[in-house]
C-alpha cells in the first residue's frame, strides 16, 4: 500500500526522488541534528496520483496528513486551530529539481478570526498576530483562490499612503486589523466565498493548490527551459511555523556559503529583522548584508556561520540556506545546492578540488555544460565603458553584459524578441509571472530587490545579466518610462547593463571577445583527460576556424561549402552558374568560382594545420541562391545582362514544392556533376599548396551529402576521383584523401553496410535525419513543436536533442552495419545536435569517434563528453 506522507524524522537526502529536494534536505538536516522546525512531506508520487485521480484529494491521504499533524502538535505543545495556543504551519512545494520562484508557498496557515486573538494573547504581541493573519489571507487568496495579488497590494499601499508611512513595519495593530477585514472582503467579492475559518479546510485546499501549481503556466515554462520532466511531480512540505516578524529580536534571511556570482569563498546573503521570508525575496524592503547580522546578534550570527560551514562540508557543495530567527533563536527552513553563474560554478568546482573536498571527476560533474554558454560570448569593451554615460548603479545580481531597448512588461519583451529585436526587461521587481519575458530578454533591471530576489535567482540560473535594487530608478509602467533624477528614459530607448559591477549605461555599449583563462582552462584540461570522443567544429570561414581552435576544437567536422558562396561579391558568379542554360556558360562561371573557393580552403587548411577537415560538397537546392521578389529579380537580371522575363522563368523553373526533399545534395551532382568537379579541384589544389608550403599532414575528408542509394555514391565518387587523381598527378603531389558521406536519409542508415563498401567515413547529419524520420519540415516545425510539447506529445524538440527511440535507433543500425563491413570506419556527427549534452551522451554510447558543433559550443561539447564517460562508468559499477 502506498505511503503518502513522511515525517522529517523518517527521511534523508537519498530520498530526493520521493520527497523532493526541499523535503529530502529538511529530513537530512533533521537527521544530523540541526534546528529544523518539525514537519512532514507529502510525496511526489502523491502529486502524480492526484492528477491520475482527476485532481482531487482522497480520504486515505487526508488521514495520513492529519496523523502527521497530530505528531507536530505533540512535539510543539500547540494545537492546530486552537483558540488559545494555535499551531500554525507553512505549506511549500518542493520538486526533485530546484525551481526557485516557480512554485507557490503559503505561510501562517491555521489562523482564523478566533485563533488570531489567542495567538495575540499567547505571544503578548497583538501587532505580530494581525500582521501574520493579513499575510496569510493575502497568500491564501492569491495561491489557493487565484485572486490577483495586486488587489491586496493596492489596498496595503493605500493604507500606508493614507497614514503617511513607507514601511510595512510602520503599520499599527489597528492598521493591520483594518487590512484583515478589508482583505476578507476582497476574498468574498472575488471568490464568492467567505475566507475559510475551518483550519483543516485551509490545509487541504492549500495542499491541493501546491499540486495544481506544478502544472501552472510559469512552472511549465521553467520546466521546458530547464528540461525538467513533468512526470517528476512536486512534493508538499508542511512545517511548523517559526516567526521572524515578532519584533526586533526576530528576523529572516537567505544566504549562500559562497558568492553565487563569482564563487568566492565568502558567506553571501541578506537578512531583514522583523520580517517573514517572503519579504526578502520579494524585494518589498531593502535587506541588509548577512555580515551585519554579526553586529546586531553576534551569537546567532556565529551559530549560522558554523551551520553554513557544516552544511557545505556535508553536501560537498555550495549551499543556499533559508533561515528564520524567532526571539533570538536560529531555525533552518531549507538548504539546497545553490544556483550559480557559470563562472562561479567553475571556480567553486576547481577550488573545492584544491581544498580536498572534491575529486577531479566530481568537479567535472558539478558544472552543467549548458552553463558554459554564459562565458563564451562578448563582454563590454572597457574603453567604450570609459566614455559611456552612467545612468545609475544597482546590485550586480547576475554577471554578464546586455544591451537592448527598454520594455516594461514580459509580453512586450517576448514580442520584440520574436521580431528579431533585443529588449531589456525593466521592472519594479520581477515575479514568477514574468518568466517568459525574462527568458526572451537580453537582461533584467529591477528597481527593488536584493541579491537573492526573484529576479536575481532566476537570472543567475538562466545565465541572464541582471541588475537588481537600482533604488534611484523610478518606474511608471503605465506611462512606460523610468526616471533617474530628472532624466527620463522612454520605452524603446537603448540601455546597457553591466551585471559584473551593477552599472546601467545609456545607449549601446560595444563589446569584446571573452578571455577564457584561469579555472576555465583548468576544468577544460581535466575534461580532456576523461573524455573519449573527439570534438570538432562546424566552421565555414577562417574566422570561424580560428574561434573553434581557440575553444579547443580538434578538427572541422563540417565545412559547408555553400556558405562560402555568399562571401563578398561572389554570389553573382554563383548565380551566373545557376542560370546558365548550357554547359559552356556554366563551366565558365565555375572557372571563375574555382580560385575563390580554393582561396577559402587555403586559409582554412592553414588555420587547422594537421587537424582533420571534413568538407561537405554543395548541399542546398539552387533556388536558395536566387532572389524571388520582382524588384530583386529585375536588379539581378540587369547585373547578369539578362532580360527580366528570362530570369523570372529560371526562378520559376527552379521552384520546388518541398525543396528540402527535392533537387539538392548528391542529386544536384547527378544532374550537374561539373559543380562537384570544381569543388573537389579547389579542395585538392588548396591542400597540396598548403601542405607543400607549410609541411602540414593534410588529409582532406570530402563528404557527399544526402546519399540514400549506393549507386548515387558510386556514380559521384567515380566522377570526383577522376578529377582528384588528375590534380594530384598534374601537381606530382603526395596527398592522401578520404571520400565519405553524410547519413541523413533513413534509407542510408538501414543500408549502411552497402554504403560502407564505398564510403571511407560516415557523418550523421542529424538535422536532416530528424526531418526525414519524423516527416517534419525543420523550417516549419517551430510553428507546432511548442504545441506538441505543451500537450505532452513530445518531451523535447527533436531538432535540439536527438530522438533516441527513432533517430537514435537509425544511428545505431548505421553504426552496426557500417562497422560490420569496415571495423575501423570513422563515424561522427555534424548536425546541430553535436553541441547538445544528451545527444553527445548518445554518441558516446554508440561508439562514435567524434562530435562536431558550432565553434561557441565546443567547450560545452568537451565537458559533456567527459561527463558522459564518467557517468556511464559510474553506472556500470552499480
Amino acid at each position: 500500500m502506498m505511503k503518502y506522507v513522511y515525517s522529517f524524522n523518517e527521511g534523508d537526502q537519498s530520498m530526493k526522488g520521493l520527497l523532493g529536494g526541499k523535503g529530502a534536505n529538511l529530513a537530512e538536516m533533521t537527521r544530523i541534528g540541526l534546528p529544523v522546525p518539525p514537519g512532514f512531506t507529502v510525496t511526489t508520487e502523491t502529486c502524480n496520483e492526484y492528477y491520475t485521480k482527476g485532481e482531487k484529494l482522497w480520504p486515505e491521504l487526508e488521514t495520513e496528513i492529519f496523523q502527521q499533524l497530530a505528531y507536530i502538535e505533540e512535539v510543539t505543545g500547540k494545537k492546530f486551530g486552537d483558540h488559545h495556543r494555535p499551531l500554525l504551519v507553512s505549506v511549500r512545494s518542493g520538486a526533485v529539481v530546484s525551481m526557485p520562484g516557480m512554485m507557490d508557498t503559503i505561510l501562517n496557515l491555521g489562523l482564523n478570526d478566533a485563533s488570531v486573538i489567542g495567538m495575540a494573547a499567547a505571544t503578548k504581541n497583538e501587532r505580530f498576530a494581525y500582521d501574520s493573519y493579513r499575510r496569510f489571507i493575502q497568500m491564501f487568496g492569491d495561491v489557493v483562490l487565484g485572486i490577483e495579488k495586486y488587489k491586496f497590494d493596492t489596498l496595503l499601499e493605500k493604507r500606508k499612503l493614507d497614514k503617511g508611512i513607507e514601511q510595512d513595519t510602520d503599520l499599527t495593530t489597528e492598521d493591520l486589523q483594518y487590512l484583515v477585514e478589508a482583505f476578507q472582503k476582497i476574498v468574498l467579492r472575488e471568490s464568492k466565498m467567505s475566507f475559510p475559518q475551518d483550519v483543516r479546510v485551509q490545509l487541504l485546499m492549500s495542499v491541493e493548490a501546491v499540486f495544481k501549481s506544478w502544472n501552472n503556466p510559469r512552472a511549465n515554462v521553467y520546466r521546458k527551459l530547464n528540461d525538467i520532466p513533468k512526470s517528476l511531480g512536486t512534493a508538499v512540505n508542511i512545517q511548523s511555523m517559526v516567526f521572524g516578524n515578532m519584533g526586533e529580536t526576530s528576523g529572516t534571511g537567505v544566504a549562500f556559503t559562497r558568492n553565487p556570482s563569482t564563487g568566492e569563498k565568502l558567506l553571501y546573503g541578506e537578512f531583514l529583522m522583523n520580517a517573514q521570508g517572503e519579504d526578502v525575496v520579494a524585494g518589498i524592503r531593502t535587506p541588509r548584508v548577512i555580515q551585519e547580522l554579526g553586529d546586531k546578534m553576534p551569537e546567532v550570527y556565529q551559530e549560522f556561520v558554523d551551520v553554513a560551514d557544516l552544511l557545505e562540508a556535508h553536501y560537498k557543495d555550495m549551499q543556499d540556506i533559508e533561515f528564520t530567527i524567532e526571539n533570538s533563536k536560529l531555525y533552518l527552513l531549507q538548504t539546497r545546492n545553490g544556483k550559480r553563474t557559470a563562472a562561479a560554478a567553475i571556480n567553486i568546482a576547481v577550488e573545492m578540488v584544491g581544498e580536498g573536498v572534491l575529486t577531479k571527476k566530481e568537479a567535472i560533474m558539478r558544472v552543467k555544460p549548458s552553463q558554459l554558454d554564459q562565458l563564451l560570448h562578448p563582454t563590454f569593451d572597457e574603453k567604450a565603458l570609459n566614455v559611456a554615460t552612467l545612468i545609475t548603479k544597482g546590485l550586480p545580481a547576475s554577471s554578464g553584459a546586455a544591451t537592448g531597448q527598454v520594455y516594461f512588461n514580459g509580453e512586450d519583451v517576448v514580442r520584440i524578441n520574436s521580431a528579431g529585436g533585443k529588449a531589456i526587461l525593466v521592472r519594479q521587481e520581477t515575479s514568477p509571472e514574468d518568466i517568459e519575458g525574462m527568458v526572451a530578454s537580453q537582461g533584467i533591471l529591477t528597481a527593488r530587490g536584493g541579491m537573492t530576489s526573484h529576479a536575481a535567482v532566476v537570472a543567475r540560473g538562466m545565465g541572464k545579466c541582471c541588475i537588481a535594487g537600482a533604488g534611484e530608478v523610478r518606474i511608471d509602467e503605465g506611462q512606460k518610462y523610468f526616471k533617474v533624477g530628472n532624466q527620463r528614459y522612454e520605452e524603446g530607448q537603448w540601455i546597457s547593463l553591466d551585471g559584473n559591477i551593477g552599472n546601467v549605461y545609456e545607449g549601446k555599449v560595444p563589446t569584446k571577445e571573452p578571455k577564457l583563462i584561469g579555472n576555465f582552462g583548468v576544468l577544460m584540461e581535466w575534461a580532456d583527460q576523461f573524455r573519449q570522443l573527439k570534438i570538432r567544429a562546424n566552421a565555414d570561414t577562417p574566422r570561424d576556424t580560428r574561434q573553434a581552435i581557440k575553444f579547443g576544437a580538434e578538427g572541422i567536422g563540417l565545412c559547408r561549402t555553400e556558405h562560402m558562396f555568399f562571401e563578398g561579391t561572389r554570389i553573382n558568379t554563383v548565380r551566373k552558374m545557376i542560370v546558365a542554360n548550357n554547359i559552356k556558360d556554366r563551366q565558365r562561371a565555375l572557372d571563375q568560382l574555382l580560385p575563390m573557393q580554393k582561396a577559402d580552403f587555403i586559409e582554412i587548411f592553414k588555420e587547422m594545420g594537421d587537424r582533420p577537415v571534413t568538407v561537405r560538397l554543395l548541399d542546398p537546392p539552387l533556388h536558395e541562391f536566387l532572389p524571388h521578389g520582382d524588384e530583386d529579380i529585375k536588379e539581378l537580371a540587369q547585373a547578369l545582362e539578362m532580360t527580366y522575363q528570362s530570369l523570372k522563368e529560371v526562378v520559376s523553373d527552379l521552384k520546388e514544392f518541398n525543396p528540402m526533399l527535392g533537387h539538392r545534395g548528391c542529386r544536384l551532382a547527378v544532374t550537374y556533376p561539373e559543380i562537384y568537379e570544381m569543388q573537389v579541384k579547389a579542395i585538392i589544389e588548396a591542400a597540396i599548396e598548403v601542405k607543400e608550403q607549410h609541411g602540414y599532414n593534410i588529409v582532406p575528408e570530402i563528404m557527399i551529402p544526402l546519399i540514400g542509394e549506393i549507386k548515387e555514391l558510386q556514380y559521384i565518387k567515380n566522377v570526383i576521383i577522376k578529377v582528384i587523381d588528375g590534380v594530384i598527378e598534374e601537381k606530382n603531389a603526395d596527398l592522401k584523401y578520404l571520400i565519405g558521406t553524410m547519413i541523413e536519409v533513413p534509407r542510408a542508415a538501414i543500408t549502411a553496410d552497402e554504403i560502407a563498401e564505398e564510403a571511407e567515413f560516415f557523418s550523421f547529419g542529424t538535422n536532416d535525419l530528424t526531418q526525414m524520420t519524423y516527416g517534419f519540415s525543420r523550417d516549419d516545425a517551430g510553428r507546432f513543436i511548442s504545441e506538441y510539447r505543451e500537450k505532452n506529445i513530445l518531451d523535447h524538440d527533436p531538432f535540439q536533442r536527438i530522438d533516441r527511440r527513432g533517430v537514435g535507433r537509425l544511428m545505431e543500425i548505421a553504426v552496426e552495419l557500417g562497422r560490420k563491413v569496415k571495423p575501423e570506419l570513422k563515424i561522427g556527427i555534424c548536425g546541430e545536435h553535436g553541441g547538445d549534452p544528451d545527444s553527445i551522451d548518445l554518441c558516446q554510447e554508440l561508439g562514435l569517434d567524434y562530435v562536431s558543433c558550432s565553434p561557441y559550443r565546443v567547450p560545452i561539447a568537451r565537458l559533456a563528453a567527459a561527463q558522459s564517460v564518467i557517468k556511464n562508468k559510474d553506472q556500470s559499477k552499480e
